[in-house]
């Protein structure tokens, strides 16, 4: 079979489409073949070397740790899952920089991290929606639940979580700000729940928030992280929250928290991934709510951009400058 390989870390140019052997699924792993596979910015962070480890990965690794397919063979003592089961799976039930290997055309994958994926959600659907989906999960149904009268700033509002976000919140009544690159984002932004839209590279949004909610907003959900975090506790009312769930532009710097009581007594909150994938049974339950949401049109699909397996490289580079809005699916 193909995968997608690193011999280094470095930008997209390190990353080879190469034949490789796979061995027969061993004692509780399913084998799958992939249908749809996820792009997410942890596995740019991964190929960069710039994620939460210190130590080397050993090397080569296949980069990816999402994607849905069909369960084509099984390992001892597996049950739970059938071959021709329709299947998804987020993680492999460590930290999410580690055991990768979703960028490839088949692959074994503990059973118990399956879920099986309804009828109502396609394959690219769900590489498209389980770890973002239940991020904005985790971030709207578990720690800041927007209400009617609420205020919420998203930052990177066209993003495949942002999107989320914003129609979550929206549904849940509240207002809904979004940070956007271009016009376009700005757009399809405003059509999955933004009232109001700020172009972050024309316009400095803090002032942009502020004339829009001169009392500071109740909530800030980041996942931008270096170039947003900070100065985000100045759109701020008090009491509010901020969410940062990602760091696309690098690491939130250490925060006095001294600055939380002088901006007006600010809550932070930092939400893991594993949290929410480390347990199979939370795992599969967190995903039969996700997958209702989008069943009962909470939760709009968003159109997919998808690229060849082989242009996983390609996909990269695009998603690095932010070239499109919404999520990005590798087909093998």
């Amino acid at each position: 079979m193909k995968a997608i390989r690193i011999h280094s870390h470095g930008g997209p140019e390190v990353m080879r489409f190469e034949e490789i052997d796979l061995p027969p699924p061993g004692p509780g792993e399913a084998r799958i073949r992939h249908t749809a596979i996820a792009l997410n910015f942890s596995d740019i962070n991964v190929r960069r070397g710039g994620f939460y480890r210190k130590e080397p990965l050993p090397m080569p690794i296949i980069l990816g740790n999402e994607a849905a397919g069909v369960v084509t063979a099984l390992g001892p003592g597996v049950d739970g899952v059938a071959t021709g089961d329709r299947v998804g799976y987020c993680g492999t039930g460590s930290n999410f920089w580690a055991n990768t290997g979703a960028y490839a055309e088949e692959r074994n994958v503990p059973a118990d991290r399956l879920v099986k994926l309804p009828g109502s959600v396609t394959d690219q659907q769900a590489a498209a929606t389980m770890l973002k989906g239940l991020t904005a999960s985790s971030v709207v149904n578990r720690i800041f639940r927007p209400k009617p009268g609420d205020t919420v700033l998203i930052h990177a509002a066209a993003s495949g979580v942002g999107l989320l976000l914003a129609q979550w919140s929206k549904h849940f009544g509240a207002t809904v700000i979004g940070t956007v690159g271009s016009a376009e984002k700005a757009k399809i932004a405003r059509e999955h729940g933004c009232d109001h839209t700020i172009l972050y590279r024309e316009t400095d949004f803090v002032p942009a928030v502020k004339a829009i909610v001169p009392g500071g907003v109740s909530a800030v959900f980041d996942g931008v992280g270096l170039d947003t975090f900070e100065k985000s506790l100045d759109c701020m009312a008090p009491f509010a929250m901020i969410v940062n769930y990602g760091n696309a532009s690098g690491h939130v710097p250490p925060l006095d928290i001294l600055k939380l009581s002088l901006k007006g007594s600010l809550s932070v909150n930092r939400p893991g991934v594993s949290t929410f994938l480390g347990e199979p049974a939370r795992f599969r339950r967190l995903c039969a709510e996700l997958f209702d949401a989008v069943a009962s049109g909470i939760l709009k699909t968003t159109a997919i951009r998808t690229y060849a397996l082989a242009d996983a490289a390609q996909a990269h580079r695009d998603a690095e400058a932010a070239k499109h809005a919404g999520p990005v699916v590798l087909l093998p």
